[in-house]
């Protein structure tokens, strides 16, 4: 696996949440790791920090570690996202990783996806309206192999669904195991509706980590032929009834 020197100074892995890391616990407790990618503002912090929350207390005692990426200097945050995964690597051992990003951090996940531990993708509100346009389409070859979940919402006036659309659906020709869900009349920060992105992407991520299993609307969701499966409705009240 090729190792990412440190990309730039401030760069680094935020405090660990979730299972066991300090003294007297071993590696043997840490069965998969979440990288949480931040956008590009830390005044709209969007659904992260309640889904870091959620994702250390649920997770946490199925042996997931989360860390929320801080950024730092001027390189690329794809380049800093597979930083952070080489550093969980050398921190954890050979583990899967799920990139978890919204706003910006969503492109970084997207394209930093191809790092060798990386297993999973969680894109929220990517930034993709320039990246996505038909002339010079994103690339989606490095989601091959991955688990890969795009949530979106309709009414977002910063980054256009649209265009994680056109993403989803490229996707899904080289990687049957993408799913997109929408989520109706909310925007970028997706305030609306945030208990259920939430519930969705924890779902998702302990799915894709541990035990292959998902809710009934993924699961459906990564079934479905196109466009079903990439235009389902996040369900008002999602994440009340669920298997766990």
């Amino acid at each position: 696996m090729a190792q990412h020197a440190p990309p730039a100074r401030g760069v680094r892995l935020g405090r660990a949440a979730g299972a066991r890391t300090g003294s007297g616990s071993t590696e043997s407790t840490i069965n998969g790791v979440a990288l949480l990618l931040p956008g590009a503002s830390r005044f709209s912090p969007g659904p992260m920090r309640p889904l870091a929350r959620a994702l250390a207390r649920v997770g946490g005692a199925e042996g997931l570690v989360t860390h929320m990426v801080v950024h730092g200097g001027d390189s690329a945050r794809e380049e800093q996202a597979g930083w952070a995964a080489d550093e969980a690597v050398q921190r954890y051992g050979d583990v899967p990783v799920c990139l978890v990003g919204y706003d910006a951090g969503g492109l970084a996940a997207l394209r930093a996806a191809g790092h060798g531990a990386v297993n999973s993708v969680v894109v929220i509100a990517p930034c993709l309206t320039e990246a996505g346009r038909a002339d010079s389409p994103e690339p989606v070859k490095q989601l091959s192999g991955r688990q890969v979940l795009i949530v979106h919402g309709t009414d977002d006036a910063r980054s256009d669904p649209e265009a994680s659309f056109r993403l989803a659906a490229r996707a899904k020709k080289a990687n049957r195991s993408t799913c997109r869900f929408e989520v109706h009349s909310d925007g970028h920060g997706l305030r609306e509706h945030q208990p259920e992105v939430v519930a969705l992407a924890v779902d998702f991520v302990l799915g894709a980590v541990f035990t292959g299993r998902y809710s009934r609307p993924v699961t459906d969701a990564l079934a479905a032929p196109p466009p079903l499966g990439l235009r389902m409705p996040l369900a008002s009240g999602f994440g009340k009834s669920l298997r766990r």
